[in-house]
């Protein structure tokens, strides 16, 4: 039988952190095909080349050179053969005005990055539990922040 995989990706200019998202998805046990980016860029590259596999989720940094998270969220919301696609914006910032900027773009999930590994496989596992067939129908700003 097949195993169905959950495609996900992720974009962030930090090597450090591309590799410990990759590990801590790696000690999850959900079947998970991880798709990694540098930048803004490269993954709207990757999704306009229509190609047959999207990812469902997309953690997404906000402070990247080329093209940054919150103006990488506003291309992907601007194509409505993305609106399927879940955005967590993923970063070390706690700022209301990026938290603010992020809900208003059209984020489904804002995510302060942890500072310890267990932390963030926890942090990652719950996210990918997520029922997002009902979870958008209640996204509010109090349940869109997640640490």
């Amino acid at each position: 039988m097949k195993e169905h995989k959950l495609h996900i990706a992720l974009v962030d200019d930090d090597e450090d952190d591309r590799s410990f998202f990759e590990e801590a998805i790696e000690e999850i046990n959900i079947a998970t095909q991880l798709f990694l980016f540098e930048n803004g860029q490269e993954i709207l590259k990757f999704l306009n080349l229509n190609q047959p596999i999207l990812p469902k989720l997309i953690f997404l940094d906000l402070n990247m050179p080329i093209i940054n998270g919150l103006q990488c969220l506003k291309e992907i919301r601007s194509h409505n053969h993305l609106d399927l696609i879940k955005v967590a914006i993923y970063s070390t910032s706690s700022s209301s005005t990026d938290i603010e900027s992020a809900f208003a773009e059209g984020a489904n999930l804002y995510v302060t990055k942890p500072d310890s590994f267990k932390k963030l496989t926890e942090i990652i596992h719950n996210i990918l539990r997520i029922d997002w067939s009902k979870s958008d129908k209640e996204l509010t700003r109090d349940n869109f922040i997640y640490s």
